[in-house]
Protein backbone atom coordinates (compact mmCIF):
# COMPACT_ATOMS: atom_id res chain seq x y z
CA UNK A 1 0.00 0.00 0.00
CA UNK A 2 1.45 3.38 -1.02
CA UNK A 3 2.02 5.96 1.66
CA UNK A 4 0.32 9.32 1.86
CA UNK A 5 1.61 12.56 3.35
CA UNK A 6 0.75 13.90 6.80
CA UNK A 7 1.53 17.59 7.34
CA UNK A 8 0.93 19.43 10.61
CA UNK A 9 1.00 23.18 11.13
CA UNK A 10 2.55 24.39 14.39
CA UNK A 11 1.01 27.75 15.19
CA UNK A 12 -1.24 29.14 17.90
CA UNK A 13 -4.91 30.11 17.90
CA UNK A 14 -4.14 33.85 17.85
CA UNK A 15 -1.79 33.65 14.84
CA UNK A 16 -4.30 32.39 12.28
CA UNK A 17 -5.58 34.16 9.18
CA UNK A 18 -9.14 34.36 10.56
CA UNK A 19 -7.96 36.84 13.19
CA UNK A 20 -5.32 38.61 11.11
CA UNK A 21 -7.26 41.89 10.98
CA UNK A 22 -7.75 41.91 14.76
CA UNK A 23 -4.44 40.73 16.21
CA UNK A 24 -1.13 42.29 15.25
CA UNK A 25 2.19 40.48 15.48
CA UNK A 26 3.45 42.92 18.11
CA UNK A 27 0.70 41.64 20.45
CA UNK A 28 1.47 37.91 20.11
CA UNK A 29 3.67 37.81 23.21
CA UNK A 30 0.74 39.00 25.35
CA UNK A 31 -1.50 36.01 24.65
CA UNK A 32 -1.69 32.81 26.61
CA UNK A 33 0.31 30.42 24.43
CA UNK A 34 -1.01 26.90 23.91
CA UNK A 35 1.05 25.67 20.95
CA UNK A 36 3.49 23.73 23.14
CA UNK A 37 0.91 21.64 24.97
CA UNK A 38 -1.08 21.16 21.75
CA UNK A 39 1.99 20.07 19.77
CA UNK A 40 2.96 17.55 22.43
CA UNK A 41 -0.60 16.27 22.42
CA UNK A 42 -0.28 15.70 18.66
CA UNK A 43 3.11 14.00 19.11
CA UNK A 44 1.60 11.62 21.68
CA UNK A 45 -1.25 10.83 19.30
CA UNK A 46 1.18 10.07 16.46
CA UNK A 47 3.25 7.83 18.76
CA UNK A 48 0.10 5.89 19.56
CA UNK A 49 -0.67 5.48 15.85
CA UNK A 50 2.99 4.82 14.91
CA UNK A 51 2.80 7.57 12.27
CA UNK A 52 5.42 10.08 11.20
CA UNK A 53 4.69 13.55 9.80
CA UNK A 54 6.12 16.79 8.47
CA UNK A 55 5.67 19.64 10.97
CA UNK A 56 5.58 23.06 9.33
CA UNK A 57 6.75 25.38 12.12
CA UNK A 58 6.68 29.17 12.33
CA UNK A 59 10.09 30.74 12.88
CA UNK A 60 8.50 32.78 15.70
CA UNK A 61 7.66 29.53 17.48
CA UNK A 62 11.13 28.05 16.92
CA UNK A 63 12.83 31.17 18.26
CA UNK A 64 10.80 31.07 21.48
CA UNK A 65 10.57 27.31 21.98
CA UNK A 66 13.65 25.65 20.42
CA UNK A 67 13.27 22.70 22.79
CA UNK A 68 9.86 21.94 21.23
CA UNK A 69 11.39 21.85 17.73
CA UNK A 70 14.14 19.54 18.99
CA UNK A 71 11.52 17.26 20.50
CA UNK A 72 9.63 17.02 17.20
CA UNK A 73 12.83 15.82 15.49
CA UNK A 74 13.85 13.53 18.34
CA UNK A 75 10.51 11.75 18.07
CA UNK A 76 11.18 10.89 14.44
CA UNK A 77 9.38 13.64 12.52
CA UNK A 78 10.47 16.16 9.92
CA UNK A 79 10.56 19.92 10.57
CA UNK A 80 9.89 22.29 7.68
CA UNK A 81 9.34 26.03 7.24
CA UNK A 82 6.05 27.90 7.62
CA UNK A 83 7.70 31.34 7.41
CA UNK A 84 8.69 33.43 10.40
CA UNK A 85 5.35 35.12 10.98
CA UNK A 86 1.97 34.13 9.60
CA UNK A 87 2.27 36.68 6.77
CA UNK A 88 0.40 36.23 3.47
CA UNK A 89 2.68 36.15 0.45
CA UNK A 90 0.77 39.01 -1.20
CA UNK A 91 2.22 41.38 1.41
CA UNK A 92 5.85 40.40 0.67
CA UNK A 93 8.12 41.49 -2.15
CA UNK A 94 10.41 38.81 -3.64
CA UNK A 95 13.35 40.12 -1.58
CA UNK A 96 11.26 40.27 1.60
CA UNK A 97 10.15 36.70 0.89
CA UNK A 98 13.77 35.60 0.54
CA UNK A 99 14.79 37.30 3.78
CA UNK A 100 11.85 35.69 5.57
CA UNK A 101 13.00 32.25 4.37
CA UNK A 102 16.55 32.89 5.57
CA UNK A 103 15.43 34.19 8.97
CA UNK A 104 13.04 31.27 9.48
CA UNK A 105 15.58 28.64 8.44
CA UNK A 106 18.12 30.09 10.85
CA UNK A 107 15.66 29.79 13.75
CA UNK A 108 14.57 26.27 12.78
CA UNK A 109 18.05 24.92 12.03
CA UNK A 110 19.52 26.36 15.21
CA UNK A 111 16.73 24.62 17.12
CA UNK A 112 16.74 21.18 15.49
CA UNK A 113 20.26 20.87 14.06
CA UNK A 114 19.08 19.78 10.60
CA UNK A 115 18.77 21.45 7.24
CA UNK A 116 15.27 22.63 6.32
CA UNK A 117 14.14 21.19 3.00
CA UNK A 118 10.44 22.06 2.75
CA UNK A 119 8.18 25.10 2.77
CA UNK A 120 4.48 25.88 3.12
CA UNK A 121 3.15 29.44 2.87
CA UNK A 122 0.87 31.08 5.42
CA UNK A 123 -2.04 31.01 2.95
CA UNK A 124 -2.88 28.80 0.00
CA UNK A 125 -1.13 30.06 -3.13
CA UNK A 126 -2.40 30.63 -6.66
CA UNK A 127 -0.55 29.17 -9.65
CA UNK A 128 -1.34 32.18 -11.85
CA UNK A 129 -0.09 34.72 -9.33
CA UNK A 130 2.55 33.10 -7.12
CA UNK A 131 4.71 30.74 -9.23
CA UNK A 132 7.64 33.16 -8.89
CA UNK A 133 8.43 31.69 -5.46
CA UNK A 134 9.81 28.48 -7.02
CA UNK A 135 12.94 30.24 -8.28
CA UNK A 136 13.69 31.71 -4.84
CA UNK A 137 12.93 28.46 -3.03
CA UNK A 138 15.30 26.57 -5.31
CA UNK A 139 18.01 29.23 -4.90
CA UNK A 140 17.75 28.92 -1.12
CA UNK A 141 18.18 25.15 -1.22
CA UNK A 142 14.60 23.94 -0.70
CA UNK A 143 13.68 20.63 -2.28
CA UNK A 144 9.89 20.90 -2.11
CA UNK A 145 6.95 23.22 -1.55
CA UNK A 146 3.42 22.38 -0.37
CA UNK A 147 1.58 25.70 -0.73
CA UNK A 148 -0.50 25.72 -3.92
CA UNK A 149 -4.24 25.18 -4.20
CA UNK A 150 -5.41 24.36 -7.75
CA UNK A 151 -8.36 26.51 -8.84
CA UNK A 152 -8.88 25.03 -12.32
CA UNK A 153 -9.02 21.50 -13.70
CA UNK A 154 -6.34 22.45 -16.22
CA UNK A 155 -3.85 23.27 -13.45
CA UNK A 156 -1.49 20.77 -11.86
CA UNK A 157 -3.54 18.95 -9.19
CA UNK A 158 -1.05 16.26 -8.24
CA UNK A 159 2.52 16.05 -6.95
CA UNK A 160 4.93 17.15 -9.65
CA UNK A 161 8.38 18.63 -10.29
CA UNK A 162 8.87 22.27 -11.26
CA UNK A 163 11.88 23.28 -13.34
CA UNK A 164 13.80 26.38 -12.27
CA UNK A 165 17.11 27.93 -13.28
CA UNK A 166 18.53 26.38 -10.10
CA UNK A 167 17.27 22.87 -10.71
CA UNK A 168 14.02 21.04 -10.05
CA UNK A 169 11.80 21.43 -6.99
CA UNK A 170 8.84 19.27 -5.99
CA UNK A 171 5.37 20.77 -5.57
CA UNK A 172 2.77 18.98 -3.45
CA UNK A 173 -0.50 20.88 -4.06
CA UNK A 174 -3.52 20.60 -1.79
CA UNK A 175 -5.82 17.75 -2.95
CA UNK A 176 -9.11 18.76 -4.56
CA UNK A 177 -12.32 17.05 -5.69
CA UNK A 178 -13.70 17.86 -9.14
CA UNK A 179 -17.41 18.63 -8.63
CA UNK A 180 -17.80 19.52 -12.34
CA UNK A 181 -18.75 23.08 -11.34
CA UNK A 182 -15.40 23.68 -9.64
CA UNK A 183 -12.68 22.16 -7.47
CA UNK A 184 -13.40 21.51 -3.78
CA UNK A 185 -10.38 21.39 -1.41
CA UNK A 186 -10.37 18.10 0.52
CA UNK A 187 -6.97 18.26 2.23
CA UNK A 188 -8.18 18.42 5.81
CA UNK A 189 -8.15 21.15 8.44
CA UNK A 190 -11.02 23.59 8.16
CA UNK A 191 -12.54 21.71 5.22
CA UNK A 192 -12.91 18.56 7.31
CA UNK A 193 -14.65 20.57 10.05
CA UNK A 194 -17.03 22.61 7.87
CA UNK A 195 -18.13 19.98 5.33
CA UNK A 196 -19.92 16.86 6.66
CA UNK A 197 -17.22 14.25 7.21
CA UNK A 198 -19.35 11.59 5.53
CA UNK A 199 -18.78 13.39 2.23
CA UNK A 200 -15.13 14.14 2.92
CA UNK A 201 -14.47 10.47 3.70
CA UNK A 202 -15.94 9.52 0.31
CA UNK A 203 -13.92 12.19 -1.51
CA UNK A 204 -10.66 11.10 0.14
CA UNK A 205 -11.30 7.44 -0.71
CA UNK A 206 -12.05 8.37 -4.33
CA UNK A 207 -8.80 10.35 -4.55
CA UNK A 208 -6.78 7.42 -3.21
CA UNK A 209 -8.47 4.92 -5.53
CA UNK A 210 -8.25 7.05 -8.68
CA UNK A 211 -4.85 8.75 -8.27
CA UNK A 212 -1.29 7.50 -8.18
CA UNK A 213 -0.29 10.69 -6.38
CA UNK A 214 -0.08 10.71 -2.56
CA UNK A 215 -2.95 12.27 -0.65
CA UNK A 216 -1.75 15.27 1.39
CA UNK A 217 -3.57 15.55 4.71
CA UNK A 218 -3.08 18.51 7.06
CA UNK A 219 -4.33 20.04 10.28
CA UNK A 220 -3.26 22.69 12.81
CA UNK A 221 -2.22 21.77 16.32
CA UNK A 222 -4.80 24.23 17.72
CA UNK A 223 -7.57 22.23 16.04
CA UNK A 224 -7.25 19.62 18.80
CA UNK A 225 -7.80 22.30 21.46
CA UNK A 226 -11.53 22.76 21.99
CA UNK A 227 -10.90 24.74 25.21
CA UNK A 228 -8.78 27.47 23.63
CA UNK A 229 -9.64 31.12 24.51
CA UNK A 230 -12.41 32.68 22.40
CA UNK A 231 -11.69 35.86 20.46
CA UNK A 232 -15.03 37.60 20.94
CA UNK A 233 -14.21 40.44 18.52
CA UNK A 234 -14.10 38.07 15.53
CA UNK A 235 -16.90 38.27 12.97
CA UNK A 236 -19.65 35.66 12.97
CA UNK A 237 -18.23 33.97 9.86
CA UNK A 238 -14.68 33.90 11.24
CA UNK A 239 -15.92 32.38 14.49
CA UNK A 240 -17.54 29.59 12.47
CA UNK A 241 -14.40 29.21 10.40
CA UNK A 242 -12.18 28.87 13.45
CA UNK A 243 -14.23 27.24 16.22
CA UNK A 244 -16.83 25.04 14.52
CA UNK A 245 -16.50 21.32 15.29
CA UNK A 246 -13.20 21.56 17.13
CA UNK A 247 -14.55 18.87 19.43
CA UNK A 248 -14.78 16.41 16.53
CA UNK A 249 -11.37 17.00 15.00
CA UNK A 250 -9.47 14.43 17.06
CA UNK A 251 -11.66 11.48 16.10
CA UNK A 252 -11.58 12.61 12.44
CA UNK A 253 -7.76 12.55 12.59
CA UNK A 254 -7.80 9.21 14.37
CA UNK A 255 -10.02 7.60 11.75
CA UNK A 256 -8.08 9.03 8.80
CA UNK A 257 -4.68 7.98 10.14
CA UNK A 258 -5.87 4.49 11.10
CA UNK A 259 -7.46 3.85 7.72
CA UNK A 260 -4.56 5.03 5.54
CA UNK A 261 -0.78 4.87 5.88
CA UNK A 262 0.99 8.21 6.18
CA UNK A 263 4.57 9.44 6.38
CA UNK A 264 6.52 12.70 6.23
CA UNK A 265 7.30 14.39 2.93
CA UNK A 266 11.03 13.88 3.52
CA UNK A 267 10.50 10.13 3.94
CA UNK A 268 8.35 10.00 0.80
CA UNK A 269 11.07 11.74 -1.25
CA UNK A 270 13.87 9.77 0.36
CA UNK A 271 15.51 12.89 1.75
CA UNK A 272 18.01 12.13 4.48
CA UNK A 273 17.93 14.20 7.67
CA UNK A 274 21.15 15.94 6.74
CA UNK A 275 22.88 17.47 9.72
CA UNK A 276 23.26 21.22 9.64
CA UNK A 277 24.79 21.72 13.07
CA UNK A 278 26.87 19.01 14.71
CA UNK A 279 25.71 19.91 18.18
CA UNK A 280 22.44 21.61 18.88
CA UNK A 281 23.06 24.68 20.91
CA UNK A 282 21.99 24.22 24.50
CA UNK A 283 23.78 27.21 25.98
CA UNK A 284 21.68 29.23 28.32
CA UNK A 285 20.74 32.59 26.81
CA UNK A 286 22.70 35.53 28.12
CA UNK A 287 20.57 37.43 30.54
CA UNK A 288 20.14 41.04 29.51
CA UNK A 289 21.11 43.60 32.11
CA UNK A 290 19.22 46.87 32.08
CA UNK A 291 21.06 49.74 33.67
CA UNK A 292 18.70 52.12 35.43
CA UNK A 293 19.31 55.21 37.46
CA UNK A 294 19.33 54.96 41.23
CA UNK A 295 16.20 57.08 41.44
CA UNK A 296 12.97 56.01 39.77
CA UNK A 297 9.77 58.05 39.69
CA UNK A 298 6.97 56.07 41.35
CA UNK A 299 3.67 55.89 39.48
CA UNK A 300 0.45 53.99 40.08
CA UNK A 301 -1.58 52.23 37.42
CA UNK A 302 -5.25 51.69 38.31
CA UNK A 303 -7.13 48.90 36.52
CA UNK A 304 -10.91 48.80 37.12
CA UNK A 305 -12.31 45.29 36.53
CA UNK A 306 -15.84 43.99 36.19
CA UNK A 307 -16.44 40.45 34.91
CA UNK A 308 -13.07 40.37 33.15
CA UNK A 309 -11.82 36.88 34.12
CA UNK A 310 -11.47 35.95 30.45
CA UNK A 311 -9.05 38.78 29.63
CA UNK A 312 -6.86 38.81 32.76
CA UNK A 313 -4.27 36.36 31.42
CA UNK A 314 -3.70 38.61 28.40
CA UNK A 315 -3.61 41.66 30.67
CA UNK A 316 -1.04 40.08 33.00
CA UNK A 317 1.44 39.47 30.16
CA UNK A 318 0.86 42.97 28.79
CA UNK A 319 1.48 44.60 32.17
CA UNK A 320 4.63 42.53 32.70
CA UNK A 321 6.03 43.92 29.42
CA UNK A 322 4.89 47.42 30.36
CA UNK A 323 6.50 47.27 33.80
CA UNK A 324 9.85 46.34 32.26
CA UNK A 325 9.62 49.10 29.65
CA UNK A 326 8.62 51.70 32.25
CA UNK A 327 11.60 50.70 34.38
CA UNK A 328 13.91 51.36 31.45
CA UNK A 329 12.43 54.87 31.22
CA UNK A 330 13.00 55.56 34.91
CA UNK A 331 9.55 54.78 36.36
CA UNK A 332 8.66 52.34 39.12
CA UNK A 333 5.14 51.01 38.53
CA UNK A 334 2.68 50.23 41.32
CA UNK A 335 -0.59 48.54 40.42
CA UNK A 336 -4.06 48.79 41.94
CA UNK A 337 -6.72 46.40 40.65
CA UNK A 338 -10.27 47.33 41.65
CA UNK A 339 -12.80 44.52 41.29
CA UNK A 340 -16.22 46.12 40.95
CA UNK A 341 -18.16 43.25 42.58
CA UNK A 342 -17.72 40.93 39.60
CA UNK A 343 -20.11 37.99 39.32
CA UNK A 344 -17.62 35.75 37.48
CA UNK A 345 -14.18 34.58 38.66
CA UNK A 346 -12.48 37.96 38.19
CA UNK A 347 -11.52 38.43 41.84
CA UNK A 348 -10.18 34.88 42.16
CA UNK A 349 -8.20 35.30 38.93
CA UNK A 350 -6.74 38.60 40.17
CA UNK A 351 -5.54 36.87 43.33
CA UNK A 352 -4.07 34.01 41.31
CA UNK A 353 -2.16 36.26 38.91
CA UNK A 354 -1.13 39.24 41.04
CA UNK A 355 -1.49 38.54 44.78
CA UNK A 356 2.16 37.61 45.39
CA UNK A 357 3.64 40.32 43.19
CA UNK A 358 5.37 43.34 44.77
CA UNK A 359 3.79 46.79 44.62
CA UNK A 360 0.32 45.41 43.90
CA UNK A 361 -2.97 46.12 45.67
CA UNK A 362 -6.20 44.26 44.94
CA UNK A 363 -9.32 46.10 46.14
CA UNK A 364 -12.93 45.02 45.90
CA UNK A 365 -16.24 46.89 45.96
CA UNK A 366 -18.99 45.26 48.01
CA UNK A 367 -21.49 46.10 45.26
CA UNK A 368 -21.22 47.05 41.60
CA UNK A 369 -20.70 50.82 41.31
CA UNK A 370 -19.34 51.32 37.81
CA UNK A 371 -16.07 52.02 36.03
CA UNK A 372 -15.74 55.66 37.17
CA UNK A 373 -16.14 54.56 40.80
CA UNK A 374 -13.46 51.93 40.26
CA UNK A 375 -11.02 54.55 38.95
CA UNK A 376 -11.79 56.95 41.81
CA UNK A 377 -11.29 54.15 44.36
CA UNK A 378 -7.89 53.43 42.85
CA UNK A 379 -6.97 57.12 42.64
CA UNK A 380 -7.69 57.68 46.31
CA UNK A 381 -5.87 54.49 47.36
CA UNK A 382 -2.75 55.40 45.37
CA UNK A 383 0.34 56.48 47.31
CA UNK A 384 1.93 58.28 44.35
CA UNK A 385 1.20 61.68 42.86
CA UNK A 386 1.17 60.35 39.28
CA UNK A 387 -1.75 57.98 38.78
CA UNK A 388 -2.76 56.28 35.52
CA UNK A 389 -5.95 54.45 34.66
CA UNK A 390 -6.20 51.91 31.85
CA UNK A 391 -8.88 49.69 30.34
CA UNK A 392 -8.76 46.10 31.55
CA UNK A 393 -9.43 44.88 27.99
CA UNK A 394 -6.36 46.71 26.57
CA UNK A 395 -8.45 48.40 23.88
CA UNK A 396 -5.77 51.10 24.14
CA UNK A 397 -2.24 49.69 24.21
CA UNK A 398 -0.97 50.23 27.79
CA UNK A 399 2.46 51.07 26.35
CA UNK A 400 1.01 54.50 25.45
CA UNK A 401 1.71 55.40 29.08
CA UNK A 402 5.43 55.59 28.33
CA UNK A 403 4.79 58.62 26.12
CA UNK A 404 1.90 60.08 28.13
CA UNK A 405 3.46 60.25 31.60
CA UNK A 406 6.15 62.84 30.66
CA UNK A 407 3.36 65.12 29.40
CA UNK A 408 1.98 65.42 32.94
CA UNK A 409 4.03 68.47 33.86
CA UNK A 410 3.35 70.42 37.06
CA UNK A 411 0.75 72.66 35.40
CA UNK A 412 -1.19 69.78 33.79
CA UNK A 413 -4.11 68.07 35.54
CA UNK A 414 -4.82 65.24 33.13
CA UNK A 415 -3.43 63.55 30.03
CA UNK A 416 -5.92 61.52 28.02
CA UNK A 417 -5.75 59.28 24.98
CA UNK A 418 -7.75 60.29 21.93
CA UNK A 419 -8.45 58.20 18.84
CA UNK A 420 -10.13 61.26 17.28
CA UNK A 421 -7.01 63.39 17.52
CA UNK A 422 -5.71 64.01 13.96
CA UNK A 423 -2.90 61.54 14.63
CA UNK A 424 -5.12 58.99 16.38
CA UNK A 425 -6.64 55.87 14.83
CA UNK A 426 -9.51 53.43 15.24
CA UNK A 427 -9.21 49.73 14.32
CA UNK A 428 -12.10 47.26 13.95
CA UNK A 429 -14.49 49.15 16.26
CA UNK A 430 -18.13 48.71 15.10
CA UNK A 431 -19.25 51.66 12.98
CA UNK A 432 -22.41 52.28 15.00
CA UNK A 433 -20.41 52.56 18.21
CA UNK A 434 -17.90 54.84 16.53
CA UNK A 435 -20.68 57.07 15.22
CA UNK A 436 -22.30 57.46 18.65
CA UNK A 437 -18.94 58.18 20.29
CA UNK A 438 -17.99 60.84 17.75
CA UNK A 439 -21.38 62.55 18.00
CA UNK A 440 -21.11 62.64 21.80
CA UNK A 441 -17.60 64.09 21.62
CA UNK A 442 -18.71 66.84 19.21
CA UNK A 443 -21.60 67.79 21.48
CA UNK A 444 -19.33 67.94 24.55
CA UNK A 445 -16.88 70.10 22.58
CA UNK A 446 -19.56 72.63 21.70
CA UNK A 447 -21.27 72.69 25.08
CA UNK A 448 -17.99 73.05 27.00
CA UNK A 449 -16.34 75.36 24.44
CA UNK A 450 -13.44 72.91 24.36
CA UNK A 451 -10.84 71.67 21.91
CA UNK A 452 -10.67 68.23 23.56
CA UNK A 453 -11.78 65.61 21.04
CA UNK A 454 -12.46 62.63 23.36
CA UNK A 455 -14.39 62.67 26.66
CA UNK A 456 -15.14 58.99 27.31
CA UNK A 457 -11.68 57.41 27.33
CA UNK A 458 -10.74 55.64 30.58
CA UNK A 459 -7.09 55.61 29.54
CA UNK A 460 -5.63 58.62 31.35
CA UNK A 461 -2.77 59.97 33.46
CA UNK A 462 -3.79 62.11 36.45
CA UNK A 463 -2.16 64.41 38.97
CA UNK A 464 -3.72 62.95 42.10
CA UNK A 465 -3.92 66.10 44.24
CA UNK A 466 -6.02 67.86 41.58
CA UNK A 467 -8.36 65.03 40.68
CA UNK A 468 -8.93 62.68 43.62
CA UNK A 469 -11.32 65.04 45.44
CA UNK A 470 -13.65 65.58 42.48
CA UNK A 471 -17.20 64.66 43.44
CA UNK A 472 -18.95 62.59 40.78
CA UNK A 473 -22.71 62.32 40.41
CA UNK A 474 -22.26 59.37 38.06
CA UNK A 475 -20.10 56.38 38.98
CA UNK A 476 -20.54 54.39 35.73
CA UNK A 477 -19.36 55.15 32.16
CA UNK A 478 -20.92 58.60 32.41
CA UNK A 479 -18.60 59.44 35.29
CA UNK A 480 -15.63 59.33 32.92
CA UNK A 481 -17.09 62.18 30.85
CA UNK A 482 -18.30 63.98 33.99
CA UNK A 483 -14.77 63.95 35.42
CA UNK A 484 -13.37 65.48 32.25
CA UNK A 485 -16.12 68.09 32.12
CA UNK A 486 -15.59 69.21 35.72
CA UNK A 487 -11.82 69.46 35.25
CA UNK A 488 -12.33 71.68 32.21
CA UNK A 489 -15.01 73.82 33.82
CA UNK A 490 -12.77 74.29 36.84
CA UNK A 491 -10.03 75.74 34.65
CA UNK A 492 -7.92 72.60 34.53
CA UNK A 493 -5.38 71.89 31.84
CA UNK A 494 -5.81 68.79 29.68
CA UNK A 495 -3.39 67.33 27.16
CA UNK A 496 -4.51 64.84 24.53
CA UNK A 497 -2.27 62.05 23.31
CA UNK A 498 -3.11 60.49 19.92
CA UNK A 499 -3.68 56.76 20.29
CA UNK A 500 -5.21 53.80 18.50
CA UNK A 501 -8.51 52.48 19.82
CA UNK A 502 -9.02 48.79 19.03
CA UNK A 503 -11.99 46.51 19.51
CA UNK A 504 -11.76 44.36 22.63
CA UNK A 505 -10.57 40.82 21.83
CA UNK A 506 -12.00 38.94 24.83
CA UNK A 507 -15.37 39.20 26.53
CA UNK A 508 -17.98 41.85 25.88
CA UNK A 509 -18.55 45.50 26.69
CA UNK A 510 -20.62 46.11 29.83
CA UNK A 511 -22.07 49.38 28.54
CA UNK A 512 -25.88 49.55 28.03
CA UNK A 513 -26.17 51.57 24.82
CA UNK A 514 -29.57 53.29 25.11
CA UNK A 515 -29.17 53.93 28.83
CA UNK A 516 -25.76 55.49 28.20
CA UNK A 517 -27.02 57.70 25.35
CA UNK A 518 -29.82 59.13 27.51
CA UNK A 519 -27.41 59.51 30.39
CA UNK A 520 -24.97 61.51 28.25
CA UNK A 521 -27.74 63.88 27.18
CA UNK A 522 -28.66 64.55 30.81
CA UNK A 523 -24.99 64.96 31.74
CA UNK A 524 -24.46 67.46 28.93
CA UNK A 525 -27.32 69.54 30.27
CA UNK A 526 -25.88 69.40 33.81
CA UNK A 527 -22.36 70.36 32.70
CA UNK A 528 -23.65 73.18 30.52
CA UNK A 529 -25.51 74.59 33.51
CA UNK A 530 -22.46 74.13 35.75
CA UNK A 531 -20.23 75.86 33.23
CA UNK A 532 -21.82 79.23 33.95
CA UNK A 533 -20.51 79.04 37.52
CA UNK A 534 -16.92 78.34 36.56
CA UNK A 535 -14.27 80.31 34.72
CA UNK A 536 -13.06 79.56 31.20
CA UNK A 537 -10.81 76.55 31.03
CA UNK A 538 -7.25 76.41 29.81
CA UNK A 539 -6.59 73.66 27.30
CA UNK A 540 -3.33 72.44 25.89
CA UNK A 541 -3.57 69.90 23.10
CA UNK A 542 -0.75 67.67 21.89
CA UNK A 543 1.58 70.07 20.03
CA UNK A 544 1.51 68.16 16.72
CA UNK A 545 -2.23 68.78 16.49
CA UNK A 546 -1.82 72.40 15.40
CA UNK A 547 1.01 71.48 13.07
CA UNK A 548 -1.14 68.77 11.55
CA UNK A 549 -4.02 71.17 10.92
CA UNK A 550 -1.67 73.66 9.33
CA UNK A 551 -0.27 70.97 7.02
CA UNK A 552 -3.75 69.89 5.98
CA UNK A 553 -4.65 73.48 5.09
CA UNK A 554 -1.47 73.88 3.06
CA UNK A 555 -2.19 70.64 1.22
CA UNK A 556 -5.68 71.87 0.41
CA UNK A 557 -4.34 75.18 -0.88
CA UNK A 558 -1.94 73.44 -3.25
CA UNK A 559 -4.62 71.43 -4.97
Amino acid sequence: MSKHLLTILVEDYFQVGAFGDLIQEKSWTRFETRYEINTRRVLDLLDTLDTKATFFVLGWVAERSPELVREIVSRGHEVASRGFYHRPLRYLSPEEFRQDLIKTNKALENACGQRIKGYRAAEKLNYERDKWIFEILAEEGFEYDASFLPRKKTQERYAHKVRTSNGEIWEFPYPTKDLKVGLLPIAGGNYFRQIPYTFMRIFVNQWIQESNSPFIFYFHVWELDKNQPRISAATFLNKIRHYRKLDKMEWIINETLRKHEFCSIAEYLGINAESKILETRTDRPIEQIHLTSNFQIPITIVVPCYNEAEVLGFLAKTLAELETDLEKEGYQAHFIFVDDASTDKTYEKLLELFFNKPRVKILRHEKNLGVAAGIMTGLRAAETEIVCSIDCDCSYDPHNLIKMIPLLTEDVDLVTTSPYHPHGMVRNVPKWRLFLSKVASKLYQRLLNSEVTTYTSCFRVYRKKRVSNISLTHTDFLGIAEMMGKILIGGGKVIEWPATLEVRLFGFSKMKTMKTILGHLRLMFSLTYLRFFGKAMSIQTFPSMKTFKSERKNEGGNR
